[in-house]
């Protein structure tokens, strides 16, 4: 290798600093939002159930308002539907649909009203009994923050993507106090790439977000626990809760589709559908009261094993009965408090029952692998559930389990949740990413070398009789002086050559010419194609001698493509064992 060979493992961005730096505000902003988000929660809870003007932390399931709690749901939903109809329809959705749609086709912008009514809107659907949980609405609208913040600094569309996501992330790290997983989140769901420009400002704002939270909301896990070690045995059982978990994500997925498929037959404007959906959010809680609000406090119960069977089925399944209806209604709120508790309460009432471990394990295992399932993101809710919980026990368990909750929905769905929504507006996410082909190969890899070039001193009437006659080669042919590139040259041009032209070199001026260099990406070079709409361009020593070297056209740009199709779709056997006979070897090398 060349001692000026200047490729590097990733891209040069001298930006870098300047996007930690405005990600880490973004992280401080996110963090402040988080806890205005779970005030307006507290308040909106104080209000609807007890009357009184308060942020204290209070259970709805502790109200005495008797069969009026029907009617708290549906309050809260008829004003969520004004503010959709009147504010921004924005608010509607569980958060994280919003955000990666946001992203991937709206070039990372989002409005002042999204920062401003998603908050109140959450607060008020969760405030007024709505079983969901805070990390859906605070992802939406940290991500507005950051993308309010990017939309002030003159920046690419790729470094809005960045800070929207960081502002989200950050949000759900001061929720749950959950920063790695808040990186992991990113990376698994919202970023769609795994760069430096990315990564970095993602992981600086979780980190700033996790410093403050003990400031304004709290510290330590959310619900500690210590579980016991799992023996080899208890393999199988993960396996099975992998299994279970993966058709409980099918199961909630396939059902909320249906039910908002529901809705829009409804002869009424979507505006009212919130306050329908409440209806039943009414009905569940005067029935099971525990199933109204974000029900941390049974999700913690039922982590450490506090809730009999008898009572534990007839609460999840109301808590899944009024969550998917009021989600399916269009209403504001999120999924991942939701799913922690199915998840928990099925692995709950399953434990005793499974071998090789303890009941305790079982709820927590079910937990994560319910969510990593259902947002195909298994290594988010591995760690997920640690920092949840920092019980370092549980990481085997959860790894086995998750994966095979994930395979599981890879198998039997072909959108998750989360995708599901924008498919049905006519926007399909490919969640699959690796390393671009054209990232991998330089310019010289796939040009031709010492390509036939034309001396600028070469009078016009002999390159037009020399070149471009009828047995012409080439469309376009590189122009050099003394070995430096001027130009290239081709029919349009000499057509265009003015009256008095007699040699090449007349009809250049002294632009400098459009030209790749030998180390540059294939990617790179294909942008510059396409954003100067040329179909070939000459490659150069260096920008400053301009020696020429080669020349590359579109054309050239599918080879890369050869080695992936190769890695992907050609099944080779490279080692094959054959019967030992007589004096043979044992092993010998053959390609299929």
């Amino acid at each position: 290798m060349s001692l000026n060979d200047t490729r590097r493992d990733f891209d040069s961005n001298s930006r870098l600093i300047l996007l930690a730096s405005l990600a880490a505000v973004i992280g401080a902003l996110s963090t402040v939002t988080a806890d205005l988000l779970l005030h307006l929660i507290r308040l909106f809870t104080n209000l609807f159930f007890f009357q009184t003007w308060s942020t204290a932390q209070t259970s709805p399931a502790a109200n005495t308002l008797g069969a009026w709690v029907i009617a708290v749901p549906v309050i809260g939903g008829l004003v969520i539907g004004l503010i959709a109809r009147f504010g921004s329809e924005q608010i509607r959705g569980h958060g994280i649909p919003e955000a990666i749609e946001a992203i991937l086709f709206k070039k990372s912008t989002m409005s002042p009203k999204v920062a401003l009514l998603k908050p109140l809107a959450s607060g008020i659907a969760i405030g007024s009994g709505g079983p969901f949980g805070a990390e859906g609405p605070i992802i939406m609208t940290g991500g507005a923050v950051g993308s309010l913040v990017a939309q002030h600094v003159h920046m690419t569309g790729a470094e809005r993507k960045a800070l929207l996501v960081a502002g989200a992330v950050a949000g759900m790290t001061a929720v749950f106090g959950t920063p790695i997983a808040g990186v992991l989140l990113a990376v698994e769901l919202l970023l769609f790439e795994l760069r430096p420009r990315s990564l970095a400002p993602v992981a600086v704002a979780c980190a700033v977000a996790g410093f403050l939270r003990p400031l304004l909301i709290d510290s330590g896990p959310l619900f500690p626990l210590v579980t016991p070690v799992l023996p080899p045995s208890a393999l199988v059982s993960c396996l099975i809760a992998g299994v279970l978990c993966g058709m409980l994500s099918w199961a909630l997925s396939t059902s909320l589709y249906r039910i908002e498929d529901a809705f829009h037959k409804l002869p009424m404007h979507w505006m009212w559908w919130p306050a329908i959906g409440a209806l039943a959010v009414g009905i569940g809680g005067y029935l099971q009261p525990r199933a109204l609000g974000v029900g941390y406090d049974v999700i913690g119960d039922l982590l450490n094993n506090h809730l009999a069977a008898s009572a534990l089925l007839g609460l999840l399944l109301v808590k899944a009965i009024i969550w998917l209806i009021a989600l399916g209604s269009g209403t504001s709120g999120g999924v991942l408090a939701p799913l922690l508790m199915l998840g928990a309460g099925l692995g709950a009432l399953l434990g005793p029952y499974l071998p090789g471990g303890a009941p305790a394990v079982w709820p927590l295992v079910f937990m994560a692998a319910t969510l990593g399932g259902m947002m195909r993101a298994p290594v988010m809710a591995v760690v997920f559930a640690f920092e949840l919980t920092h019980d370092a026990n549980c990481l085997l368990p959860v790894l086995a389990a998750s994966t095979v909750a994930y395979g599981f929905t890879i198998i039997t769905m072909h959108r998750s949740i989360l995708t599901e929504k924008i498919a049905r507006r006519g926007k399909h996410i490919y969640r699959e990413y690796g390393i671009d082909p054209l990232e991998r190969h330089s310019v010289t890899e796939v040009m031709t070398a010492d390509p036939h070039s034309i001396d600028a001193r070469a009078p016009l009437a002999q390159v037009l009789e020399s070149h471009f006659n009828t047995t012409q080669r080439h469309r376009a042919f590189p122009v050099t002086r003394d070995g430096a590139l001027i130009g290239m040259l081709d029919r349009p041009a000499l057509n265009a050559a003015r009256a008095d032209a007699v040699l090449v070199e007349d009809l250049f001026g002294v632009n400098v010419p459009i030209f790749a260099l030998g180390g540059e990406t294939c990617r790179s070079l294909a942008t510059r194609l396409a954003v100067h709409q040329l179909e070939r361009l000459p490659v150069v020593s260096d920008s400053q001698s301009r020696r020429l070297i080669g020349i590359v056209s579109r054309s050239d740009l599918v080879k890369p493509a050869l080695d992936l199709h190769a890695d992907e779709l050609e099944r080779e056997t490279l080692r094959r064992v054959w019967p030992l006979g007589p004096g043979q070897q044992g092993v010998r090398g053959e390609s299929e």
